[in-house]
């Protein structure tokens, strides 16, 4: 009898300890305590939250001024095949010109970019749970290149329209007859030809593809990123 009493007091004791606190504590900030599983819904909710906010950055610092213009990972350049056509018209004097036209480009992609939010959001409402389990156990970027297998089609269908107004609104195609003109003023100078604002969409979806996977790594990497606890618990379950 007497020993059943020493060992309920010492029982009472330790519990009641400081280092039994110490200890509990510790098994909380290394993941020791048992954590219940999340639920399909509750995986798959997570990750379209992800998305949404994910998408949400990504056009949102595409689609301001300079947001093409002034990111280097995504700055829309003078075309490849026109490459020579830039080096000749700056060899005489035209490179204001030139410089003009590259951001006239970048001007139309900032005005179409913002549009593509409420196309990604479809997206993401049509994504089935199997969708959101392959994604949130695969890479890096397998949320962006989800998208740029289901949507890139839909999504320039969607951007051309847009690209043309912008591009008749910032006078990007004037500009690029003009260089063209006097590109072809110069002696030995050969022809090019390029479909501008197909040009422009297929530069914007590209950077902005660029721009939701960095968006997506943040996601996945820093646990910072995450704005809520949905998105705590559901990439915190990744590790």
């Amino acid at each position: 009898m007497r020993k059943q009493i020493l060992f309920v007091l010492l029982a009472v004791c330790w519990a009641a300890s400081p280092l039994a606190g110490q200890i509990g504590d510790l098994s909380k900030r290394l993941g020791v305590e048992k954590k219940e599983p999340l639920s399909e819904s509750k995986i798959g909710a997570g990750l379209k939250e992800a998305l949404q906010i994910g998408t949400g950055n990504a056009v949102k610092l595409t689609g301001r001024t300079d947001g093409y213009f002034k990111n280097e990972a995504i700055k829309i350049l003078m075309p490849e095949k026109m490459r020579t056509l830039e080096k000749g018209l700056r060899a005489v004097g035209y490179g204001k010109q030139v410089d003009d036209f590259v951001l006239s480009m970048n001007r139309a992609a900032e005005r179409a970019a913002p549009a593509a939010k409420s196309i990604f959001w479809d997206a993401i409402k049509q994504m089935t749970f199997e969708d959101a389990r392959k994604i949130l156990s695969g890479g890096d970027t397998a949320a962006t290149e989800y998208f740029q297998r289901t949507t890139s089609e839909k999504l320039a269908a969607a951007f051309r329209p847009i690209v043309e107004k912008a591009t008749s609104e910032v006078g990007v195609t004037q500009k690029y007859k003009e260089l063209v003109g006097r590109y072809q003023s110069i002696p030995f100078a050969k022809k090019e030809t390029l479909d501008v604002d197909q040009y422009v969409v297929s530069k914007a979806l590209t950077g902005l593809f660029y721009m939701v996977g960095e968006e997506e790594k943040k996601i996945r990497k820093q646990p910072a990123a995450r704005a809520t606890q949905l998105l705590k618990d559901v990439f915190g379950l990744r590790k």
